[in-house]
């Protein structure tokens, strides 16, 4: 198991730090701050709250530092979400500014959810060998990411591979190893990244984690038999809440992914495959 844990310590406050490290990065899975609150911090076998309330500095402090102050930061709080050094995600809530009927950023964040990056090389060793195009679906925090992370580096290790990494998460520069054969895209949103490393790459896989869009999925349609193989995940529970929501049904009507990978919350997992 690999864990950018200085680098998520580097972004808490120094009181929150020193508490959080007490716990090792073996056994931290989410932090959540709630301003007003104490943190929450949800571990493997158990939840608990330290004794400290949250302060405004503390989120503050959070964000800063977690983004650098960067623009492509700014862009991505725009959609709810920063990618910290480390791989690691901070999601936010607060009060939002909206234009057009679309979220254009946050005028007070409120509460923030960090979950923590974590690799584990070789987990998917027993899948680098399949044919087709694969699509990773489960619930939150059932271990998606990880999963396709590790599935792309086995693949890379046979062909090329391309990924459309939106967040910067997949392979944060300098901290996971990648396989020999793979290119990474980031800071391009996936509906317009997949037809580049399409025209530009020419990978015999594309990659991306996250489907949740209506872009997304014409993207991948767009590019599903134009001779490459597709990796993909998607927040699901099981293969019948892809058929229960609009924007997955032509996937699941055309058949282009081969294999559903089912992860449950417990990161546990079983195959369905889909007949041609």
């Amino acid at each position: 198991m690999i864990c950018a844990w200085k680098e998520l310590l580097g972004i808490l406050p120094p009181w929150l730090a020193q508490e959080v490290d007490k716990h090792g990065s073996e056994v931290l899975q989410e932090l959540r701050l709630r301003l007003g609150v104490p943190p929450q911090l949800i571990c493997k076998r158990n939840t608990l709250f330290l004794s400290r309330e949250v302060t405004m500095n503390d989120l503050n402090f959070c964000v800063n530092t977690a983004s650098r102050y960067s623009p492509w930061a700014a862009n991505s709080m725009a959609q709810g979400y920063i990618t910290a050094p480390g791989g690691h995600r901070i999601g936010l809530c607060g009060e939002a500014v909206m234009t057009g009927g679309s979220m254009a950023g946050l005028r007070s964040i409120r509460s923030l959810c960090i979950r923590v990056a974590r690799d584990f090389p070789n987990i998917a060793g027993k899948y680098r060998g399949y044919t087709g195009s694969i699509l990773i679906i489960g619930p939150p925090g059932s271990g998606k990411t990880t999963l396709l992370r590790d599935l792309i580096r086995q693949i890379s290790e046979l062909e090329a591979v391309a990924v459309v990494d939106e967040r910067g998460e997949l392979f944060p520069q300098g901290y996971f190893s990648q396989g020999k054969a793979l290119d990474v895209l980031t800071g391009c949103s996936k509906s317009v990244g997949i037809d580049v490393v399409l025209r530009t790459m020419g990978p015999a896989t594309i990659a991306v984690d996250e489907i949740t869009s209506e872009e997304d999925c014409n993207a991948l349609l767009r590019v599903g038999w134009c001779g490459v193989r597709l990796i993909a995940t998607a927040h699901a529970s099981c293969t019948r809440d892809l058929h229960c929501r609009e924007i997955y049904k032509p996937l699941m009507r055309t058949k282009l992914f081969t294999h559903i990978f089912v992860l449950r919350r417990d990161k546990t997992l079983y195959e369905e495959r889909m007949e041609p």
